[in-house]
């Protein structure tokens, strides 16, 4: 009897030990990361004698091979800002998948510049590389006309983190290859529109374009908004790439004295309009705006003063999700300092989407051999729905949009972009 009773007792103190640590347990912090992975999937196995049957043809990745993943950006010249910001986005994305199916990502890549000749160049080079899987780029839908044709015939694909011109999605002029996770600027305009004519009360408005797809495209996009709005458009003007002296444009448009004038255009020249449209009669009063290819601390430093007050239309970069949180701490870990331009988590976007795709149809042989369908990795593309990025929620649709599309007016204050519309409760409500 008596041993039967130190039996139980011992029993009942095993089982508060249990019941404690279980406590404990629970009483650990959660992770204020996302989880990660802790075992990769398995990728479908290849059967006996695999024959590649894709109709635009496979990559082969051997066993000890890495998988390559390509970038067309902007790496030189006055623009260099935007593209060293997507490609630090595509790194930190390798960072957080280093492998996908047990085989290494490997990124190489060619400065496209941000004009078709250097698209040209850059998509043709990452073309002939029969070895690489995909390619994110460009940043200047001026280059992303030529290079998506080229990486679209070379039977790849080309996701652009931040070509934003409409004919890009077109249904008369997509390339099958392509797809882009930056916003269309069919929204864009629209927005900026919205904001000149009913939250500033601008009744004429005056654009200037580059002639470039985006610049030109999204300045008539914001024409034809404002028009419908019941504003008058006083002048369409355009510049050329390199000019420095814009006072013979802006003395044209001062003739009229627009309410708004909206330059969607790049950092030297929006600079150049910025700083010398103070000194033409007749634009004292009016308000100047620049677009994302704009969004730059070279911008800042070119305009100075001058640009103090003006509006920047972009992306929303206020992004809420612990993926975005996480992504700044990284990148300030890694490059120590902030981003400098406004297409650094779409580039990240891009990349992860890509690295989803091919996980999904890639199949192995049993030795390691990975074998990528060139048209099944565009088809999973092209059917992602509701990946949770950085960006949003991003969904792709059959001409490659998959942007989940957030603008907001920024105002240069004391030399910082400051988002100040929509207001937070504004862009919280359903559309």
């Amino acid at each position: 009897m008596h041993a039967r009773r130190i039996l139980l007792i011992v029993g009942l103190l095993l089982m508060l030990g249990l019941l404690a640590a279980c406590g404990r347990g629970k009483a650990q912090p959660t992770p204020t990361s996302p989880p990660q992975a802790t075992e990769a999937p398995a990728a479908t196995q290849a059967p006996v004698g695999f024959k590649c049957e894709d109709p635009i043809g496979c990559v082969d990745i051997g066993p000890d091979e890495p998988i390559r993943i390509g970038y067309a950006l902007v790496l030189s010249g006055p623009n260099e800002t935007l593209g060293v910001d997507s490609r630090r986005g595509i790194e930190i994305a390798i960072d957080d998948r280093p492998e996908v199916l047990g085989h290494k990502i490997e990124l190489v890549g060619e400065d496209s510049g941000c004009s078709a000749e250097g698209g040209q160049t850059a998509a043709t080079k990452l073309a002939s590389d029969e070895s690489l899987v995909g390619v994110i780029g460009t940043n200047c839908s001026s280059a992303g006309v030529p290079a998506a044709k080229i990486i679209s015939d070379a039977g790849m694909v080309l996701i652009s983190p931040s070509n934003t011109a409409p004919s890009l999605t077109a249904p008369e002029t997509h390339e099958p290859g392509y797809l882009r996770t930056a916003h269309n600027d069919k929204v864009q305009g629209k927005a900026v529109a919205e904001f000149a004519y009913n939250v500033l009360g601008a009744r004429t408005a005056a654009t200037i374009h580059d002639g470039s797809p985006y610049a030109e495209q999204l300045q008539q996009v914001f024409a034809d908004t404002f028009t419908e709005l019941g504003g008058t458009i006083t002048s369409q003007e355009a510049v050329n790439v390199g000019d420095t002296d814009m006072r013979p444009v802006l003395t044209k448009i001062a003739v009229d004295k627009p309410d708004f004038l909206y330059y969607p255009i790049f950092i030297a020249e929006g600079a150049f309009i910025t700083v010398q449209a103070k000194e033409i009669p007749g634009l004292e009063n009016t308000i100047l705006a620049g677009s994302d290819g704009m969004i730059s601390p070279d911008f800042i430093a070119a305009a100075g003063e001058a640009a103090e007050g003006m509006y920047i239309s972009g992306p929303n970069l206020a992004f809420e999700n612990e993926l975005g949180k996480a992504f700044l701490e990284k990148h300030r870990a890694k490059y120590g300092e902030e981003p400098l331009s406004a297409f650094h988590a779409h580039a990240y976007d891009a990349t992860m989407i890509l690295l989803d795709a091919i996980e999904k149809v890639a199949v192995q042989d049993p030795d390691g051999t990975l074998h990528i369908g060139r048209q099944a990795l565009r088809d999973a593309l092209f059917a992602t729905k509701d990946h949770q990025g950085i960006t949003g929620t991003l969904t792709c649709d059959q001409y490659g949009d998959c942007a989940d599309p957030q603008i907001v007016i920024n105002q240069i204050q004391n030399g910082e972009y400051v988002p100040i519309w929509p207001k937070k409760e504004e862009a919280a409500k359903p559309a």
